[in-house]
């Protein structure tokens, strides 16, 4: 991993911005840390607990996946996601609001699933999960933020749920398997995976197929990739945060990163 290390410092060092980096070879059990410590604006990462603590209850058998969620017009918000523009209304099971909150970002799904499990839920999912660093107060897109405090993370904190996550540890191993397919759906790839071959395409010149169970987060002056990334038989964990900088610049970051990250794990094949 060494040779991972210096290629993703040299990619950030013209950066003027900030960067927290976890990067855990799940194979090999190295690590590299970068600014592990520093907590960002969680922007929509903050989804991916929110979407354990959602399991959780339904490992408690306090929800199912099938239960019906009503859309009311008060509850719609904006931002990312199409639940704003249904008709008030309009019941959904459980499982399709989940995975609208992870596939599109949907910010209403997000609100809905809040109210469903609570803030105080959610707080102790992030505690259990070994989250000790990262808060969470508030719901998405309110004009009146919660004074106790802002949704906050911290690199080494979702690099560790994001690893017990990948080791069948998070809530349960049915429930891990679950939250890693509905992240490997994530519609946006035009972060830490943009410069890599399609992993649906015949034409990868030889190069290992590859996935990615992932959440990104963004907003201006903020970007965010989270994930797993799975190439040939091996797993690597990589949490990149960044802010203050000019959004093309971190989004072309990201975008290296990721093509290194993948150039690493195909030597490993």
């Amino acid at each position: 991993m060494e040779e991972l290390r210096s290629k993703v410092q040299k990619l950030i060092a013209p950066s003027k911005g900030t960067w927290g980096i976890v990067l855990e070879d799940l194979n090999t059990g190295e690590k590299w840390e970068h600014n592990e410590q520093e907590l960002f604006y969680a922007a929509s990462v903050i989804k991916v607990p929110i979407m354990a603590a959602v399991f959780q209850a339904l490992e408690r058998k306090q929800l199912s996946l099938s239960d019906l969620i009503s859309l009311k017009k008060e509850e719609y918000v904006g931002g990312s996601g199409v639940l704003q523009h249904l008709t008030p209304g309009t019941s959904l099971p459980l499982s399709d609001i989940i995975l609208l909150m992870i596939i599109q970002s949907d910010n209403t799904a997000t609100n809905l699933l809040i109210d469903l499990v609570g803030v105080e839920n959610i707080q102790q999912t992030m505690k259990d999960a070994g989250m000790v660093y990262s808060t969470f107060y508030n719901k998405l897109m309110l004009s009146k933020p919660n004074p106790l405090g802002s949704n906050r993370i911290a690199a080494k904190d979702v690099g560790i749920l994001l690893t017990k996550m990948a080791q069948g540890e998070l809530v349960s191993t049915e429930a891990s398997k679950l939250m890693i397919d509905i992240m490997k759906k994530q519609q946006v790839r035009d972060c830490l995976p943009e410069k890599l071959p399609s992993p649906y395409s015949n034409f990868n010149n030889g190069m290992p197929a590859w996935e990615f169970a992932n959440k990104t987060g963004w907003i201006p002056g903020t970007r965010h990739d989270v994930g797993i990334f799975f190439v040939g038989n091996r797993k690597l964990v990589a949490t990149v945060l960044s802010e203050q900088e000019d959004d093309v610049l971190s989004k072309r970051i990201l975008s290296q990163i990721g093509n290194e990250i993948y150039h690493y794990l195909c030597k490993e094949v």
